[in-house]
């Protein structure tokens, strides 16, 4: 049988860079071995899987060369390009179905908008728990290092400088070990240049050494900065990719309850379809 994969970039920067995704629409014959198989020899972070839901408009599940992951803003994000591409969006809001519960996308022009779920604040991790993974040097010792999830749970760090973000040398072995240790995806470096927030991330756990651009870990990360930094916006705007030379642009907005807290994460960005390949399944 031979099926049609679109590949697309989700969170790109001025129709450029971002960070590619697979996305293979209606082929409810294929097995998990045959998803993996696909997002395998795609290559990519992750390919999302679009099929009918029964109790949302699509239902989503990602792969990524590894395994199977609950949820990916910039798959998610791709998806829904390729949506556009195919003529096949009508309404400015629809749900999906994934693994992490029942989500709202919203879209307004050309800008694609996630919901999250509430964020989750785990355990601080300690600086020496770090020692191995990069020059510890670097790391901005003012702000705790947090476990945070909007979807999927990573390890938030703040770096000084932009400059020391991106000449960091990463050991992805021990970023594994740290990861598989506090059962995270894997690590989000940020840092600040004034009104810029830049980020990196690192995720060898699931075969991804360095992410363009992530979804659910910017979700996080705004959150972080909201509640615990105190750091309050209508709409946050992270950079990340620029050391993969794919400049990437997420966008996150928080909506607060009564008691300033935070109920609702939404992460959005812009995609653009790339090619479609065909694959033997």
């Amino acid at each position: 049988m031979k099926i049609s994969v679109y590949v697309a970039s989700g969170f790109s920067k001025n129709h450029k860079g971002g960070n590619k995704a697979g996305v293979v629409l209606n082929e409810n014959t294929l097995t998990t071995a045959q998803k993996m198989a696909i997002a395998k020899e795609l290559g990519y972070a992750e390919t999302a899987f679009i099929t009918e839901s029964k109790i949302a408009d699509y239902k989503f599940e990602y792969f990524t060369p590894k395994e199977e992951v609950d949820l990916c803003g910039h798959a998610t994000i791709a998806s829904f390009a390729v949506l556009m591409h195919l003529n096949k969006i009508i309404r400015t809001h629809y749900t999906i179905e994934t693994n992490s519960g029942v989500l709202t996308i919203t879209i307004k022009d050309d800008t694609i908008f996630m919901e999250q779920n509430k964020p989750i604040f785990y355990e601080v991790v300690p600086f020496n728990q770090l020692i191995d993974c990069f020059d510890i040097e670097a790391i901005d010792t003012k702000y705790p290092i947090q476990i945070v999830s909007t979807g999927l749970k990573d390890i938030l760090i703040p770096i000084k400088s932009e400059t020391q973000l991106h000449g960091l040398q990463p050991d992805f072995e021990k970023i594994k070990e740290i990861s598989k240790y506090y059962k995270v995806v894997g690590m989000h470096l940020y840092t600040f240049n004034n009104d810029r927030i830049i980020c990196r991330n690192f995720a060898p756990l699931y075969d991804i050494n360095e992410e363009a651009a992530t979804g659910t870990s910017n979700g996080a990360l705004a959150s972080y900065l909201y509640q615990q930094l105190n750091l309050q916006k209508e709409e946050y705007v992270f950079e990340q990719g620029d050391s993969l030379q794919l400049p990437s642009e997420i966008f996150v907005r928080l909506a607060a309850d009564s008691k300033n807290e935070i109920a609702k994460v939404y992460v959005g960005g812009t995609g653009y379809y790339c090619e479609t390949i065909y694959f033997d399944v």
